[in-house]
């Protein structure tokens, strides 16, 4: 395996109840989801031993159980960022986060 190989994963959490892979690719596609999540605002982490493991599911595949905590640390990550709490994600009367 290339280890600069460029990819991506995006998550969506929302209303699911789990964070679920909407998107993944490598290389052309992974600038493609980046690009994306910048022209929508939407907040990129950089971390490479979750990318791999979140590489391992399909899209729409639910996270795994095992890696609920690595993806918790990344949405309060993003939470804290936003001035959000934990459950602001789920309110329908926000316009957009």
């Amino acid at each position: 395996m290339n280890r600069y190989r460029k990819q991506a994963v995006a998550l969506a959490y929302g209303n699911n109840p789990t964070p679920v892979v909407i998107a993944k690719g490598d290389e052309e596609l992974a600038e493609r989801i980046l690009q994306e999540a910048r022209d929508h605002g939407v907040l990129v982490a950089q971390d490479p031993q979750l990318l791999q493991l979140l590489s391992k599911l399909e899209v729409d595949q639910e996270i795994p159980p095992e890696l609920y905590t690595a993806v918790a640390v990344v949405l309060s990550w993003v939470y804290w960022l936003k001035g959000m709490r934990p459950g602001d994600e789920k309110r329908t009367d926000q316009a957009s986060w």
